[in-house]
């Protein structure tokens, strides 16, 4: 016996949304509008920042893009050294990353830009300087960001040990400790 048998052929199907009851609209708060504004402020400065820089060094046609390659690994590592200071180091903050990790940092580093660049490389017969901005770039990128992790975690950890050095001399002095008192003055009374 097939236990399939008793089913029809829509049992199974799901429902078409159109179709179903409708529900009330769910009220939207206010908190995604602010961060939307966060990240459309980051981005009005962090899109012009970069115009300003392709302004002030830019790159002869048929080299090696030396602005974008430098604001692409800039912003590697800065987005990554944020990330750490951000989300270990900084108090809790809504509006942070979507400032600067979104917004400014996403306007200011160009994906685009970097591919234009290496098509018009091509275009113009310079493989050579098209697979070295490829490669080059990324491989910056990752060290940049590896760089800016490791200078992140870095400052957490110098943070933490500052930090527990200052709570257990808070803590000694509280105490009134006489054995304390050596140590604080540099072993003389």
């Amino acid at each position: 016996m097939n236990p399939d048998a008793s089913l029809k052929p829509a049992d199974d199907l799901p429902v078409d949304p159109d179709a179903a009851e409708p529900s009330p609209a769910p009220r939207r708060s206010r908190a995604p509008r602010r961060v939307l504004a966060a990240i459309a402020a980051g981005g009005a400065l962090g899109g012009p920042v970069r115009y300003g820089l392709g302004l002030a060094f830019p790159t002869a046609p048929h080299t090696f893009p030396a602005t974008t390659f430098a604001i692409n690994a800039s912003g590697s590592f800065v987005l990554a050294l944020l990330m750490v200071l951000i989300l270990d180091v900084w108090p809790p903050n809504a509006y942070v990353r979507p400032f600067f990790c979104v917004g400014f940092l996403g306007a200011y580093t160009t994906f685009s830009t970097w591919m234009v660049d290496t098509d018009r490389l091509i275009s113009a017969g310079a493989y050579g300087t098209a697979a070295a901005n490829v490669l080059l770039s990324l491989a910056a990128g990752i060290a940049a960001t590896s760089l800016g992790l490791s200078v992140g975690r870095g400052l957490a950890a110098w943070r933490l040990k500052r930090g527990g050095a200052a709570a257990a001399g808070a803590s000694s002095a509280a105490s009134g400790s006489a054995a304390a008192a050596p140590a604080e003055t540099g072993g003389q009374r």
